[in-house]
């Protein structure tokens, strides 16, 4: 049995980049929803929620198909 490394690190890093990205897309709706009377900042707050759940979304259909 021998290790593919280079595949075993390619997964770490897009996992690593993936989870990074994710979260502070998260933070980013958070912040969002935390500013009082801004419109915009509530649609961006909106925006990150909706493309965070389209992540986990197609994360879920990856692993089901």
């Amino acid at each position: 049995m021998s290790i593919d490394w280079a595949a075993l690190g390619s997964v770490f890093g897009v996992s690593l980049a993936v989870t990074v990205g994710l979260v502070g897309l998260f933070s980013l709706g958070i912040v969002g929803l935390a500013k009082e009377g801004a419109t915009v900042a509530r649609t961006g707050a909106y925006a990150a929620f909706a493309l965070c759940a389209a992540a986990v979304a197609y994360g879920i259909f990856l692993i089901v198909n």
